[in-house]
């Protein structure tokens, strides 16, 4: 592994496990064994791990998180829920305290910077285009009318939220709540074509 990208990742466990603004430089570090010369060669500031942080995970979304989900899982729909699957594993597996690392950050960071915003704001779109293709993808399963861009938005929703739930209480029903309520709304919106093609 280059010294860049070992930088990269545990920067991103570090903002993971203690915030942004609890992460040093010097835990940063720590962590890689490396000396600062090291890291200032490729980041000048903190904020430039954060940037490039960010960049790696919104570039890495396939290989880091879908296909994995994804192994051998061919409907569109599926995809959907064995993605949200994933999400529970980690709750499950952290004894609920993993947070999603980019909605942990978007919380942290209240008024981040543009260049930081956007690269937010690009790892959220990232997702929701992903469940969007998905939804494409089910074809004349789903309403004809169907905003599948908004409904993508709302799986977001309902994932981050029922994280964000299920680590304040320390509970991962609360996750399971949100995605059985998903369930049942995608079970109604294919029931509805299905007595609509019937009539």
């Amino acid at each position: 592994m280059d010294t860049r990208t070992k930088i990269i990742l545990a920067a991103m466990e570090l903002f993971w496990l203690k915030g942004y603004n609890s992460t040093s430089v010097a835990d940063i570090l720590s962590r890689t064994q490396l000396n600062s010369g090291s890291l200032y060669h490729f980041f000048p500031s903190k904020q430039d791990v954060l940037i490039a942080v960010l960049e790696f995970l919104r570039d890495g979304i396939g290989e880091m998180l879908l296909a994995p989900a994804w192994a051998g899982i061919d409907d569109p729909i599926e995809r959907i829920f064995a993605l949200l699957a994933s999400y529970r594993r980690m709750i499950v597996e952290s004894d609920c305290t993993y947070g999603c690392p980019i909605g942990s950050l978007a919380l942290e960071l209240h008024e981040p910077d543009p260049k930081v915003r956007e690269l937010l704001a690009a790892n959220f779109t990232g997702w929701a285009n992903a469940i969007e293709a998905c939804l494409i993808a089910a074809g004349n399963r789903l309403p004809c009318g169907l905003d599948r861009a908004a409904l993508a938005q709302f799986v977001l929703t309902a994932m981050e939220g029922g994280v964000m739930q299920a680590r304040t209480h320390r509970d991962v029903a609360f996750f399971d709540r949100a995605v059985s309520m998903l369930r049942a709304y995608f079970e109604s919106l294919e029931q509805g074509v299905q007595a609509r093609a019937r009539a």
